[in-house]
């Protein structure tokens, strides 16, 4: 039997849904809402609302947008024949942080993993392979993280295009800049050093 009266309970069990919330975050969360004033409370209620109404998946790319194209996609400043292989919209403000890409993007929604059910079928590539086999894209670039599923899903994504008109490329991994080399595990100085190039 909760110890919380039942509407601070059910908040409760609802924000321990969210990624990396247990139940002292959960708990601090739902305080902090009941303590703010109606107003606050009412804006992130009908923020959540309009976040569920409002948004979509581009139908190019399956970034998030509230406009189909996303901005991306419909800009015309951008390399539209260059596109970037991301696991999830999240990984998008990264590449974008760097003001150095110029192309559009790719989203799959997850990577393979299969003691979790994820297959092929459930990573959205169908309008990657579909605008490669047209020969609207001159560059795929892999960037999934470099994790076990992260290189499983680059590996699969590079044998199901292979063989079509595209270059296919993967994100360098190593030492992170400002970092100091004592520190790096082992897959990351192997990676370092496979990725070395000339100066």
């Amino acid at each position: 039997m909760s110890r919380y009266a039942e509407p601070m309970a059910r908040l409760i069990e609802e924000l321990k849904k969210l990624p990396g919330v247990g139940t002292k975050s959960a708990q601090r969360f739902a305080f902090h809402i009941l303590r703010s004033s109606d107003d606050d409370a009412s804006a992130l209620a009908e923020a959540v609302r309009g976040l569920k109404a409002s948004l979509r998946l581009c139908s190019i790319c399956n970034s998030v947008t509230d406009v189909d194209p996303c901005v991306y996609c419909s800009s015309p400043t951008r390399n539209h024949r260059l596109v970037c292989v991301v696991e999830e919209p999240t990984n998008i403000d990264t590449v974008e942080r760097t003001q150095s890409y110029p192309g559009i993007y790719h989203v799959l929604h997850g990577t393979l993993s299969p003691l979790h059910g994820v297959g092929p079928d459930q990573l959205r590539t169908s309008t990657l392979v579909a605008r490669v086999e047209r020969g609207e894209v001159d560059e795929v670039i892999l960037a999934t993280s470099p994790t076990l599923e992260g290189e499983a899903t680059a590996h699969w994504l590079a044998s199901a295009l292979r063989g079509l008109p595209v270059r296919i490329t993967r994100i360098a991994t190593g030492v992170p800049a400002g970092s100091d080399i004592e520190y790096a595990d082992e897959v990351t100085m192997t990676r370092a050093l496979e990725g070395r190039r000339e100066l």
